[in-house]
C-alpha cells in the first residue's frame, strides 16, 4: 500500500479525504439498503456489493482494490439501466467520486494509513554506548 501513495495526507487534506470517503460511503449505502426489502435482482446485487464496499471505503481498509470494484460496479449498473433514467446519472457521479477516492488514497485517518503508513524511528542519542575519547 505505501508503493502506492507516497503519503498518507493528514491536516485539511487529510479531513478533505475523510470528508469525500464518508459522502461516498453514506450516498452508497443510501442507494444498496433499501433494495433490500425488493425482490432478488442484478442491481439490487450489485447495489448490495456496493454496500459493502462501502464500509471498507468508510474504514479506509483496503482503499484502491475496493474504491476501484465499486467504480467497476457503479459504472456496470450505469450502463445497464436507462441512460436517461435519474438513477443511472447518480451512478455515473458514483463511479467518478469512488474513482477519485481511489486516486487520492485513504488518507491519515484510515485503517490503511496505521497498517501500511510510514514508520517514524526516533533514535536517543544520548543512550549512546560507544566510549567516549
Amino acid at each position: 500500500m505505501q508503493r502506492l501513495f507516497s503519503t498518507f495526507p493528514g491536516g485539511a487534506p487529510g479531513v478533505g479525504l475523510l470528508l469525500l470517503r464518508l459522502c461516498l460511503s453514506l450516498t452508497l449505502i443510501y442507494f444498496g439498503l433499501p433494495d433490500v426489502a425488493g425482490k432478488l435482482s442484478e442491481p439490487l446485487t450489485l447495489n448490495l456489493l456496493a454496500a459493502a464496499g462501502a464500509i471498507f471505503v468508510l474504514a479506509g481498509l483496503w482503499t484502491p482494490v475496493v474504491g476501484t470494484l465499486i467504480s467497476l460496479d457503479e459504472i456496470w449498473i450505469a450502463v445497464h439501466l436507462d441512460p436517461w433514467r435519474p438513477p443511472a446519472w447518480i451512478h455515473v457521479l458514483l463511479t467518478l467520486v469512488s474513482a477519485s477516492v481511489v486516486m487520492l488514497g485513504p488518507g491519515a485517518w484510515s485503517i490503511d494509513a496505521r497498517l501500511f503508513g510510514r514508520k517514524r524511528f526516533d533514535i536517543d542519542r544520548t543512550r549512546d554506548k560507544r566510549p567516549s575519547l
